[in-house]
């Protein structure tokens, strides 16, 4: 049973943001201090990367685990409106794969960073995910995921 009405929860939903995340943050500086430069959130490539290496014509998303239903403690599903929530995340795992396919196919390589592999106490820190990111970069693997 939710504890807010239904507008309240429309808006609080509706604050929830897609850029600049506190965990796409923590990567983004932790990068930034390992000596790697890149652009943020290029809306011309397919799905608008949360970082974009041109140098390395490589791409990173930082995707949060329950929104993107990664199958960790983070991603649950809501015990009220279950289908609407598995319809729900299921279409962003859809979108998310259709946007890998169309960047690997336009050439670029596609890293995935989850939140749990950043925040929180099981977390191997983000200078870890930094270091692993930094070394998928400098590999020929065409995808990589840290989580």
């Amino acid at each position: 049973m939710d504890t807010v009405d239904t507008a309240t929860r429309s808006k609080i939903m509706a604050s929830v943001g897609q850029k600049n995340t506190g965990a796409e943050l923590v990567l983004r500086r932790a990068l930034h201090r390992t000596g790697l430069r890149f652009r943020l959130h290029d809306r011309a490539l397919p799905g608008s990367p949360d970082i974009v290496f041109p140098k390395y014509n490589a791409v990173v998303f930082v995707h949060g685990c329950y929104w993107h239903s990664h199958g960790c403690k983070r991603s649950t599903v809501p015990s009220t409106r279950r289908e609407f929530w598995l319809a729900k995340f299921q279409a962003n795992r859809l979108r998310d794969k259709r946007n890998v396919e169309l960047l690997r196919s336009a050439g670029w390589r596609v890293c995935t960073v989850w939140e749990c592999a950043l925040l929180g106490k099981s977390a191997n820190g983000v200078g870890q995910a930094a270091t692993d990111v930094k070394a998928w970069l400098e590999s020929t693997a065409p995808v990589g995921e840290i989580g």
